[in-house]
C-alpha cells in the first residue's frame, strides 16, 4: 500500500483537520451558550429567593404566616418561627432529593417548575436572616460573596488544572461541617462556630470551582443538543448545584462578618 501525506491534523488543509477545527468551534460556541443558560437559571433562582425573603419580612400578611411576635422577659420582641416556616425550611431537601433521584423520570418543564418552587421555599427559609443581621450587613456580605463567587467560578472555568481530585476531599469536608454543626447545637461553642464558618467558606469556594469545571467537562463530553429535553433538564440541575454553593457560601460569610441586630 502506498504511503500518502496525512492532512488530518493540518489546519487549513482539506480533510479531517478542517472538520475537527469546525467541530471544536461549534462545541466552544455551544459551551458558552450552555454556561450562559446555566448562570441565567442560577441568577433567576437567586433573584426569586431574594424577592420572596424580602416579601416575607416586609409584607405583614406574609410575615404573620411565617413568624409570630413574642415578647421576651427583658421587654424585647423576638420573631418566633411558625410551623409553616419549618415546613418551608425543610422542604428544599425534599426538592433536591426529587430532582436528583427522579431525574430520569422528570420532564424538562417539571424539573424547571421544581427549581422555581425550591427557590421560593429557600427564600422563605432564609428570611430569618433579616431578624438576626442588619440590612446593611446583609447587603454588603451579599456583594462580597458575589465577587468571591464570580472570581472562583471563573477560575474553575478557565484553569487547566484538574480539579476532580478535589471533589472527594471537599465532600468529606462538607460532611465534617454538618457533623460539627450538629455537635455545636449542644455545645454552643463560639470558637467551634467560628471554625465551622471559616471551613464552610473554604469548602464552598472549592466546590464552586470544582462544579464549574465539572459542568464544563460534562458538556464537552456529551454536547447536549440545543433545545432538547436533556439539555433543558441538565441546565436546571447544573444551575441548582451552583445555586446551592452560592447560598451556603453567603450564609457562612454572613456568620463570619455579618453585624447582628442589636450588636448581640
Amino acid at each position: 500500500m502506498a504511503l500518502q501525506p496525512d492532512y488530518r491534523f493540518q489546519t487549513g488543509a482539506s480533510g479531517w483537520g478542517r472538520t475537527a477545527t469546525a467541530d471544536a468551534a461549534a462545541v466552544d460556541a455551544g459551551l458558552r451558550a450552555y454556561m450562559l443558560r446555566v448562570y441565567n437559571w442560577m441568577a433567576s433562582g437567586l433573584l426569586l429567593t431574594g424577592i420572596v425573603a424580602l416579601a416575607v419580612v416586609t409584607v405583614p400578611a406574609l410575615q404573620e404566616l411565617f413568624y409570630q411576635a413574642v415578647r421576651l422577659p427583658n421587654g424585647r420582641v423576638a420573631m418566633q418561627p411558625t410551623i409553616l416556616f419549618w415546613v418551608a425550611a425543610l422542604s428544599p431537601l425534599a426538592f433536591i432529593l426529587v430532582l436528583s433521584f427522579g431525574y430520569n423520570r422528570l420532564s424538562k418543564s417539571t424539573a424547571q417548575m421544581l427549581f422555581w418552587a425550591f427557590a421560593v421555599c429557600m427564600g422563605a427559609s432564609i428570611s430569618n436572616l433579616a431578624f438576626r443581621y442588619t440590612g446593611a450587613s446583609i447587603a454588603s456580605t451579599f456583594f462580597a460573596t458575589a465577587g468571591m463567587y464570580a472570581a472562583v467560578s471563573l477560575y474553575g472555568y478557565t484553569t487547566k488544572a484538574d480539579l476532580t481530585r478535589m471533589g472527594s476531599f471537599l465532600i468529606m469536608g462538607l460532611i465534617g461541617i454538618l457533623i460539627a454543626m450538629v455537635v455545636n447545637i449542644f455545645m454552643q461553642s463560639s470558637a467551634l462556630a467560628f471554625a465551622i464558618s471559616v471551613i464552610g467558606v473554604l469548602v464552598f469556594l472549592g466546590l464552586t470551582a470544582y462544579d464549574t469545571q465539572r459542568i464544563k467537562a460534562d458538556y464537552i463530553e456529551h454536547s447536549y443538543a440545543e433545545g432538547t429535553e436533556e439539555a433543558g433538564k441538565r441546565s436546571v440541575m447544573d444551575a441548582l448545584a451552583l445555586y446551592l454553593n452560592f447560598i451556603n457560601l453567603f450564609q457562612f460569610m454572613l456568620q463570619l462578618v455579618g453585624v447582628r441586630q442589636g450588636n448581640d
